[in-house]
């Protein structure tokens, strides 16, 4: 995940995308706007896009949206 992310990240946003990137995958992280947001520095664009994730099969999973509205959270935090 840390060779794909070109700016600098604090412990909070880190933490964040790890967690992100282990339940998502490093191939569908690659390729995701999240990344590219992230890259380009537009932070607060990139933080919205956690929630996105959270279809399987089609539909939203509760838990999944429970998880990335969690992750979002933890990436917006200040430190």
């Amino acid at each position: 995940m840390t060779s794909q992310v070109t700016v600098p990240l604090n412990p909070n946003q880190q933490a964040a995308l790890i967690d992100f990137v282990y339940n998502l995958g490093a191939g569908n992280f690659r390729a995701s706007t999240l990344l590219r947001l992230l890259n380009a520095g537009d932070f607060a664009r990139a933080v919205r896009q956690f929630t996105l994730w959270d279809h399987a099969d089609g539909r939203v999973l509760p838990g999944l949206l429970r998880r990335r509205e969690a992750e979002a959270a933890l990436f917006a935090a200040p430190i």
